[in-house]
């Protein structure tokens, strides 16, 4: 087992703040890119204009389909007497 000296500790400790302060940017930077919303929705306009365009088709249709059922209905039930 060997015996460090101060000054060798000193310096380790020194590199380690160095790579730790290193290491703390790149994942400041990758956090940072990733809650980008913005620039997520650049990166996948095509997607997201889809996604809206089937979100609203889904709602405007379940509005419609419970419209016709409760709506429907009672036009049918008139047309019967």
């Amino acid at each position: 087992m060997s015996t460090r000296t101060p000054e060798q500790i000193r310096a380790s400790i020194e590199q380690n703040r160095k790579e730790l302060g290193a290491s703390l940017e790149v994942l400041r930077d990758h956090v940072e890119e990733l809650t980008d919303w913005r620039r997520q929705l650049a990166a996948r306009q095509r997607e997201a204009i889809i996604a809206a365009a089937v979100a609203g088709f889904v709602l405007g249709g379940g509005i419609a389909a419970v419209g016709g059922i409760v709506f429907g209905g009672r036009r049918k039930k008139k047309r019967r007497r």
